[in-house]
């Protein structure tokens, strides 16, 4: 800030400084406005490592017992500036009173407390901003020094625990009486670790044995390591899993059958470990499990099984019912388990994710069991199995209104309704049927600088089946595990957002199949889009900017046809058929100069945008999803995410030859069906990220790869499948359809600002650095842009080509703001523009015209990846 510009708002600014010093004053003077005399308030822990940094240690810092008071507002503890806004003669009361239970917090037990601590005078009040502030707040911290000391040999614990047999951890206390606040240091010095000299088994049941040999690949302690417990603890849990997974009942139950004995008596740098497996201090055998008898009964209240039910079976499996609601044969698909099997801990936890995955039932018991007698006979390994299920209500009617924020809409209003009517025909299908609405502004296109009301009203059914709708036996090919399921959509919508309106109409049957927690897959049969466009005949009034274009042009044209002019103010020339003469007139487009040649470039962007933008279209398509996801698995810190997608077009539909439509002006002529051009098209959707955790930090990295291959009947891709730039999920310094791209274009931006095209690419980085439980830092940069495979727009220059698609990459950075309440995450992200391609050369990069109080604000709910 210069002097100058000081001078020249003296009064503002001593307003903001004014403020930001009673801010600072309030601050420092009200957080230890209830810290006794003598005593200090815990203002900060610190931690200095002299030796060396681990990738556990900010882990350490839970260790410690006494923590500072939370930072929410402006990173000053609220809580604890609430709590000291409470009037501090009446903390005492009020502590006692919230030990009550809420039904008796009421006048009559506060005049109770007034009498009991001698405050008469105080009979009648509610105190109602007081225990608010008291509800909300919570008491300064006090410094305890004992607490430190004991905190201290918690962290050196922790320590030996991650193999850090020699740590050390030291403290002191920095105490200020003049603020009444203090901080604690601790010192930690990790010294060498203790290392797996070797590593060895004793597993006296050899078939047990057998099986961890087997899987000894897979085992996550070997020589050579740090002697980390977090570790062995984890291999324990892999051998309970994988003993049970192999039939052996209630492996390790007690917790002490699996160990490590580590001989520390020669050395304690490098030490010899063995894994231990016992049984029992005899070794009696272990024995292999089967599954005995399945019960499966659904019944109102648990007591109803089984006196109240009428018993029936099905492949291996008994089923109790208390009426006929349920068909056995759509409840036994979701039984994974079967009688005679090896018993599998996996397939009982698969078969209670299937049941609930219906969505028709609430598991009051599952139980597996030794059968009776089991406790006395150690021979006895037969396991029963029973599921007692609950029926969730025939209907459920959810109402709802969600406030949300994008680029396009702006501020929106959501308002919803969905009724779910579970069990149609008998077989676990649910019937879901919603109505929602989306009403918010837009960005008007007759002035970009204003915005403009924009809807969207939508009605959709969709008819959920626990199976897959085939009429053949699939199990052998895709098992009960993998618990597949189909879905009939039908839906329709009306919207009104950039310029023209659409009417949607969309049908659709879906395959799923979750393979395990990661991998899931998604079949579309078919998936049919009709899409149709409101007020074609209106479109230069919507786009005002193109209209503006196709004037200037027509002049030109004008000018040098008189004749063509002529007949156009005659009426013997529509203004779409003046528009054809001009990008078929090749002695007037060679007579152009330069600004003449850009002119005609931004027009037949007009043109295209309007063939586009107006277009109707039927898209038939088949598409295959693929998702494999680690993100949000305790397994996985650095987790992975894949999402691919196929989507073909078009190819049913090429059957039917009926005669063509007349076509655009920049358009062909195409094939319809019921007077409706129908798209084919090849599609794939490539999305990548991989998250990598060190300390608290996250640093993500996002890859997108869109690639739409038009042909047969397309030219193009329909705008409803076309890629384009911008938002807040994307390329953060570009609004979307904020002129970005496609590729270096310098069509006017008036006129790009609409463009979408066929083939996307984006790299996003970012940073996301924690402050505290509720607030987060993000630094990022996203890169990217969209380009045609093709020259297909006459002179655009957006085709992909490797040897230039570097330089045409639009690079945004910025930094942002996550603020987590509850369980919703508000995002603030500001972005600024670092390189256009779309600038003439020399001005491409951002640097000189950079402008920090002008950036990109993006507002949204949720991470963008």
């Amino acid at each position: 800030m210069s002097c100058k510009h000081y001078k020249n708002s003296p009064q503002k600014y001593y307003k903001i400084i004014s403020f930001a010093t009673f801010v600072g004053l309030l601050y420092a003077c009200s957080t230890t406005k209830k810290v006794p005399e003598g005593e200090y308030l815990l203002a900060k822990n610190n931690f200095q490592f002299e030796d060396k940094k681990e990738n556990f240690d900010e882990e350490l810092k839970s260790y410690v017992q006494q923590k500072p008071n939370k930072k929410q507002l402006l990173f000053m503890p609220l809580s604890l500036l609430l709590y000291n806004a409470a009037n501090p003669k009446y903390d005492t009361i009020l502590n006692e009173y919230m030990t009550y239970p809420r039904e008796m917090r009421d006048q009559k037990l506060r005049d109770s407390l007034f009498i009991k601590y001698n405050m008469k005078s105080s009979v009648g009040k509610s105190l109602f901003l007081d225990r608010l502030y008291h509800s909300w707040g919570t008491p300064p911290v006090i410094l305890d020094q004992s607490r430190t000391g004991k905190s201290a040999e918690s962290i050196e614990k922790r320590l030996t625990y991650k193999g850090f047999w020699d740590a050390e951890v030291k403290f002191k206390h920095d105490l200020d009486s003049a603020t009444k606040k203090a901080a604690v240091t601790y010192f930690i010095k990790h010294n060498e670790p203790t290392y797996i000299k070797d590593y060895y088994y004793n597993i006296p049941d050899q078939n047990i044995k057998n099986v961890y040999k087997y899987s000894i690949g897979e085992t996550h302690v070997k020589s050579g390591q740090i002697l980390d417990q977090t570790v062995l603890e984890k291999e324990v849990t892999r051998l309970t899993d994988l003993m049970r997974k192999n039939g052996y009942y209630r492996f390790n139950s007690s917790n002490d059958e699996v160990y490590f004995i580590a001989d520390s008596l020669k050395s304690t740098k490098q030490v010899p470990l063995t894994l231990e497996i016992h049984k029992d201090s005899i070794d009696s055998p272990y024995k292999v499990a089967t599954i005995g008898n399945i019960d499966v009964a659904i019944v109102d209240k648990a007591s109803d099984f089984p006196r109240n039910t009428i018993k029936d079976s099905l492949r291996r499996i008994r089923f109790h019912k208390m009426d006929d609601r349920y068909k056995i044969s759509s409840l036994w698909r979701s039984i994974i388990v079967d009688s005679k099997q090896v018993y599998d801990q996996k397939k009982l936890d698969v078969t209670k994710r299937n049941l609930l995955a219906t969505n028709n039932f609430s598991i009051l018991k599952a139980r597996d069991s030794l059968r009776q007698g089991g406790g006395t006979t150690p021979n006895d390994s037969i396991v029963d199995v029973l599921y007692l299920l609950k029926p969730l209500d025939k209907y459920e009617l959810k109402v709802g209104t969600d406030i949300n924020y994008s680029q396009i809409l702006n501020l929106g209003v959501s308002p919803s309704i969905d009724l779910t009517t579970r069990n149609v025909f008998r077989g676990m299908e649910n019937l879901s049927t919603s109505l929602s609405g989306t009403f918010g502004s837009i960005r008007s296109t007759q002035d970009i600088n204003k915005r403009v009301l924009a809807y969207e009203l939508s009605a959709q059914a969709s008819l959920n089946f626990p199976r897959l709708l085939l009429p053949f036996n699939y199990y052998k090919l895709i098992p009960k595990k993998y618990t597949p399921t189909s879905s009939i959509l039908l839906g329709a919508s009306v919207q009104n957002n950039i310029g023209l309106g659409r009417v949607n109409f969309n049908t659709g049957l879906n395959f799923q199949a979750s393979v395990n927690d990661q991998v899931y897959h998604k079949l579309t049969l078919f998936n049919t889009q009709l899409s149709l466009t409101k007020n074609k005949s209106a479109y230069y009034d919507y786009f005002v900017n193109d209209n503006a274009i196709r004037e200037e042009i027509f002049g030109n044209y004008f000018a040098y046809r008189p004749d063509v002019k002529q007949d156009f103010e005659t009426g013997q020339l529509t203004r779409d058929q003046v528009s054809q003469y001009i990008t078929e007139d090749l002695e007037y487009q060679g007579g152009l100069d330069s600004k003449g040649a850009d002119l005609y470039t931004a027009f037949i962007g007009t043109l295209v945008n309007k063939d586009r933008q107006t277009q109707d279209v039927l898209i038939s398509s088949m598409i295959y999803n693929f998702v494999y996801n680690e993100v949000g698995k305790k397994d996985y810190p650095n987790a992975f995410y894949f999402n691919g997608k196929v989507e073909l077009a078009g190819n049913l539909l090429s059957i039917f030859n009926q005669k063509r439509d007349e076509g655009g002006i920049v358009t062909s002529p195409q094939r319809t069906i019921f007077g409706v051009p129908y798209a084919q098209f090849v599609k794939f959707d490539i999305d990548t990220r991989k998250y990598f955790k060190f300390n608290r930090n996250t640093l993500v990295l996002r890859q997108f790869i869109g690639i739409g291959i038009p042909y047969g009947n397309s030219k193009d891709m329909p705008v409803v499948r076309s890629y384009f730039n911008g938002g807040s999920n994307d390329i953060r310094a570009w609004v979307a359809f904020g002129g970005l791209g496609p590729a270096d274009s310098q069509v006017d931006e008036r006129v790009r600002t609409y463009m979408t095209n066929n083939l996307k690419l984006t790299t996003n980085i970012e940073l996301r650095v924690p402050f505290n439980d509720m607030y987060e830092g993000a630094l990022f940069t996203d890169i990217g842009n969209t380009w045609s495979l093709k020259n297909y727009n006459d002179g655009y220059g957006d085709e992909f080509k490797f040897n230039k698609f570097l330089g045409q990459m639009g690079i945004g950075s910025g930094l942002g703001l996550r603020v987590n309440v509850a369980y919703i995450t508000l995002r603030l992200d500001l972005a600024y523009k670092i390189y256009d391609p779309n600038k003439p050369s020399g001005e491409k990069w951002r640097f000189n015209n950079f402008n920090p109080f002008k950036p990109t604000l993006n507002i949204a709910f949720g991470y963008p990846f």
